[in-house]
């Protein structure tokens, strides 16, 4: 099926590593135009040629700490100066450190999570809604988690996931009379691929200093279909709930991909 994303103007936030990377592939198969925001120059700029080797039909990369304030302007400003406009939000920046709750007193640490992955999702979807409301078209995609519903040594992280579920239906309600979608994406255990994530990344120290194999393990067991979820597959959602052709009455809804580990 034709999703309509031909040179469809897009921004994937964090998306130089993992699931962002996956994301920034798939778009660039439908051959969208993308801006690639990421703190990570080095990865960002193998990610862009990985695009661009996938039939995007252009690739930004801006460099850029999201949580900065009016990073979400210029973030847009990106897309609206090179293109005249934006299409597709794809809030997918986001930051992790697994613990249990009584462990994890660090109020900096609170703090990082929370602006990482809620205050730059805000940021960006409140500067993304001038351009998409103007248009009277619009599609935004935040990227939360299975751990939004609650899991064992996500506690701080989960309830940040959670609130972009509140957000996104949010901006559904108030957005959708002036023709921007809202959808959210709940990935379970994403693990990268090779070379897919940057020396930014959480997964940078390997994936033991996330998962280790018997936590990876436990995780499998608790999933319907008893497989890892790949960045791929994120990717296939989110390109799906972006395009108006495929889902153009699709909007406030949560979709897991994460072989049935969370059925919302």
């Amino acid at each position: 099926m034709d999703l309509g994303l031909a040179d469809a103007r897009v921004i994937v936030t964090g998306g130089a590593s993992n699931i962002g990377r996956g994301i920034v592939h798939g778009f660039a198969r439908e051959g969208a135009r993308i801006v690639l925001a990421d703190r990570d120059a080095d990865q960002a700029a193998t990610v862009r040629a990985e695009a661009l080797d996938l039939g995007a039909a252009a690739v930004e990369v801006l460099v850029v700490d999201l949580t900065t304030d009016g990073a979400g302007g210029r973030v847009v400003g990106t897309a609206v100066d090179a293109w005249g406009g934006v299409d597709v939000l794809v809030n997918n920046a986001g930051w992790s450190v697994p613990g249990f709750l009584t462990e994890q007193t660090d109020r900096a640490l609170w703090q990082r999570t929370i602006e990482t992955n809620l205050y730059t999702a805000i940021d960006c979807t409140q500067a993304a809604l001038g351009p998409m409301g103007e248009a009277g078209d619009g599609a935004i995609v935040f990227i939360s988690s299975d751990a939004a519903f609650g899991a064992i040594r996500q506690g701080v992280y989960g309830t940040t996931k959670a609130g972009l579920i509140a957000l996104a239906r949010t901006t559904a309600r108030e957005q959708g009379r002036r023709g921007v979608r809202s959808n959210v994406v709940c990935p379970g255990l994403v693990l990268p691929d090779d070379g897919g994530v940057g020396a930014e990344s959480l997964w940078a120290g390997g994936r033991d200093a996330v998962f280790d194999e018997d936590q990876i393990a436990s995780v499998l067991k608790q999933q319907a279909l008893r497989r890892l979820t790949t960045p791929a597959d994120v990717a296939d959602a989110v390109v799906w709930l972006s395009s108006r052709r495929a889902a153009r009455q699709v909007t406030g809804q949560v979709v897991a991909v994460g072989g049935g580990s969370s059925m919302p």
